[in-house]
């Protein structure tokens, strides 16, 4: 298994980035889950700008403050995933989304990097003083429930997903 390591999303990354971008793009994807919509920016300056704005948010009961990372691969430097940590829920979060959204480069999928990429994620989470996190996947996405199973994750019952028009499971993990 290759090993991974969590970085914020930085300038430093830019060029890899873009080719993460580029990525789904190629495979006709319109959403990078856990990236807060980075497939909608051509300008990576402004999309750190978005996601810097988003990490000072004061927590409120229509926001929550959330950190950005990507998951690089430690032997080609190259990344494969990306991650969101919301700071807390809120009300919306509750219905549908979560405390963490994350997403696999489509040309890195099922090789187990999603199950290690939010291992690495939960000592965050802990560090934010959190005692347990909502994950939502779309109830077709299989892959995702299996990552949230392998690192703890207990189905708890259904949402809806009213931008996909989908049913969603809801897990929670324990960080205590």
């Amino acid at each position: 298994m290759c090993k991974l390591k969590l970085v914020e999303a930085s300038k430093e990354y830019e060029k890899q980035a873009m080719e993460y971008r580029n990525d789904f793009i190629s495979h006709g994807e319109k959403l990078i889950n856990g990236s807060s919509g980075f497939i909608d920016y051509q300008d990576f300056d402004e999309w750190l700008r978005r996601i810097e704005a988003e990490k000072i948010k004061t927590a409120s009961e229509e926001e929550t403050p959330s950190t950005t990372y990507f998951t690089i691969r430690k032997e080609d430097n190259k990344i494969i995933g990306s991650i969101q940590l919301r700071h807390h829920l809120t009300e919306e979060l509750k219905l549908d989304g979560g405390n963490i959204g994350y997403g696999i480069s489509p040309s890195e999928r099922g090789k187990g990097y999603g199950t290690q990429q939010l291992a690495l994620l939960l000592p965050r989470a802990r560090e934010l003083k959190l005692q347990r996190v909502m994950i939502s996947c779309d109830k077709s996405n299989r892959a995702s429930a299996k990552v949230a199973v392998k690192n703890g994750g207990i189905l708890s019952g259904e949402g809806y997903d009213e931008e996909s028009e989908s049913v969603t499971e809801i897990y929670w993990i324990d960080l205590l």
